[in-house]
C-alpha cells in the first residue's frame, strides 16, 4: 500500500513592523503628525470602532511582506480600536477611510507613489496633503476625495477643507495644520492645548476651592466673634443683677 506524503502546512509569514529606511524629517513635520494622530485619536476615543494611527506599515497583499506603505495619519471606520504593530488590509477587512501625508520637497517623489497606492489599490475614500513649509506644494493644503475611481479636488468651505470622513474641517494655521468643528465652531485642540486647558481649569479649581475655604473661615470666625459677644453681655446682665 502507499503511502501519501504529508502536505506541509504554509509557513505563516511574520510582516515587519519597519521598512529599513531611514527617517529623516523635520521637528515641523514630527510634531504635526504626532498632533494630528493625538488629536484624532482623542476625539474618537468614545468611538468604538474607530481606529487612528500614523507612520503604521500597511500591508495590502496577503503574502507579499513588500507590499506596503506608512501613511502620516490615517483613519479607519469599522475595525477594532487596539494597538497594532502593523496593518494587514485582508485581516481587517478594511482599508483606511481617510490619510493625510505631511510632505516636503525632499518626500515629494514618494508622496505621487503613495496616491497611487491610495488612489488605485487601497481606493482611499479622502486624502489630503499638507506641504507645512511651503517647499513646492501651492496651495500647500489640498484634499481630494475619491469619485469614480479618480480623486477629484475638495472645494473649500470659508477656506476650510470639509471632511466627509472625519465629520471635520482641516485648516492650515502657519506651519500646522488644525482640525475644526462644524459642530461647535471651534478647533479641536491639540495635545499641548488640551493639556494646558487642564491645568488651567485645575488652577481655577484650585483658587476656587481656596475662596471657599477663606470665605467658611471668615464665617466661623465671625460667628465666634457673636457667640463671645453674647457671653459677654449676659455675664454683663448678671453681674447686674447680683449688683
Amino acid at each position: 500500500m502507499a503511502t501519501v506524503p504529508r502536505q506541509r502546512r504554509p509557513r505563516a509569514i511574520d510582516y515587519p513592523t519597519r521598512d529599513g529606511k531611514p527617517m529623516a524629517e523635520t521637528d515641523v513635520h514630527r510634531e504635526d503628525r504626532t498632533d494630528l494622530i493625538q488629536t484624532l485619536k482623542e476625539y474618537f476615543a468614545r468611538a468604538r470602532r474607530v481606529y487612528v494611527s500614523g507612520n503604521l506599515l500597511i500591508f495590502y497583499e496577503e503574502g507579499n511582506r513588500r507590499k506596503h506603505i506608512a501613511p502620516d495619519v490615517f483613519v479607519v471606520r469599522g475595525v477594532k480600536k487596539h494597538d497594532r504593530k502593523n496593518y494587514l488590509v485582508w485581516a481587517e477587512g478594511r482599508a483606511p477611510n481617510l490619510v493625510i501625508e505631511i510632505t516636503s520637497k525632499s518626500t515629494r517623489r514618494e508622496d505621487q507613489k503613495k496616491l497611487v497606492i491610495y488612489r488605485d489599490i487601497l481606493r482611499v475614500t479622502e486624502y489630503f496633503i499638507f506641504d507645512p513649509t511651503e517647499d513646492y506644494l501651492d496651495p500647500p493644503l489640498q484634499g481630494f476625495r475619491l469619485v469614480g475611481g479618480d480623486y477629484l479636488p475638495i472645494t473649500p468651505i470659508d477656506g476650510r477643507l470639509p471632511s466627509q470622513v472625519l465629520g471635520l474641517r482641516l485648516e492650515r494655521d502657519g506651519a500646522k495644520l488644525r482640525l475644526w468643528d462644524p459642530a461647535t465652531g471651534q478647533r479641536l485642540p491639540t495635545p499641548q492645548e488640551a493639556r494646558a486647558a487642564a491645568e488651567h481649569r485645575a488652577e481655577a479649581a484650585d483658587r476656587r476651592a481656596g475662596e471657599q475655604r477663606h470665605r467658611a473661615e471668615a464665617a466661623e470666625a465671625a460667628q465666634r466673634r457673636h457667640a463671645e459677644e453674647i457671653e459677654r453681655l449676659r455675664r454683663e446682665i448678671e453681674s447686674l443683677r447680683r449688683g
